[in-house]
């Protein structure tokens, strides 16, 4: 395997990982921002406040995205099978 083959191997699973794991992060960051910014105007300070709204929405999230995600992951895992086969 060269250093090139090595290279887009990576570079590839770092695309997947980043189409995997964005679609749930960004929700997370909205959802953050979201109750940061009624914590502000409303002047709670409770520490625990946003975890619960964060964790039901990124589990709703992941319920809505996992068949893309479980695609992205398969066709990576075909890919690098293939690789594999055909001897590097």
């Amino acid at each position: 395997m060269t250093g090139a083959a090595i290279l887009d191997v990576a570079r590839d699973g770092i695309v997947v990982f980043l189409k995997v794991a964005m679609p749930l992060m960004l929700i997370a960051l909205v959802v953050g921002l979201a109750i940061s910014l009624v914590q502000a105007l409303t002047q709670i300070q409770e520490q625990t406040l946003i975890y619960v709204p964060k964790i039901v929405a990124v589990f709703g999230a992941l319920i809505l995205v996992l068949p893309f995600m479980a695609d992205a992951l398969g066709s990576y895992m075909t890919r690098i099978a293939a690789r594999i086969a055909a001897g590097g």
